[in-house]
């Protein structure tokens, strides 16, 4: 098997805000589900720096079915490709580099709720007989 051309990463880190799903108009005039999300990856050298990934979820991968899990500081594992989004600041017109990733596949870790849990029921022990 060849590698030529394979563009497959993996990176974790923390949602900044939950994943937000919206309609698009694809070339062959059909409409498909997208979701969108950003991901603060922590830098391996200062872990009080991060910089962002931008995400993109499309309704017919593997990733789709965690969307319900994609939950603010939740932090998370994605695989997919990733691609240079270069773009201008807001705050002094400046260059910056941009990442964005198409995931194929989400790992949950670490999952934050906003709703609080509730208690498993308790398991009664069974009988001896």
């Amino acid at each position: 098997m060849s590698s030529a051309g394979l563009n497959k990463w993996i990176v974790s880190g923390n949602l900044a805000a939950d994943a937000q799903v919206k309609s698009v108009e694809l070339r062959n005039g059909k409409s498909a589900q997208v979701a969108e999300a950003t991901l603060y990856v922590q830098k391996p050298r200062n872990r009080k720096e991060a910089f962002t990934v931008s995400l993109q979820i499309w309704e017919q991968s593997l990733a789709w079915r965690k969307l319900p899990y994609l939950k603010k500081d939740s932090l998370i594992i994605c695989t997919g490709s990733l691609e240079a989004n270069p773009y201008i600041s807001s705050n002094g017109n400046t260059p910056r580099a941009g990442l964005e990733m198409t995931v194929l596949d989400v790992d949950l870790d670490i999952i934050k709720s906003n709703e609080t849990e509730a208690e498993a029921p308790a398991v009664e022990p069974a009988s001896a007989a």
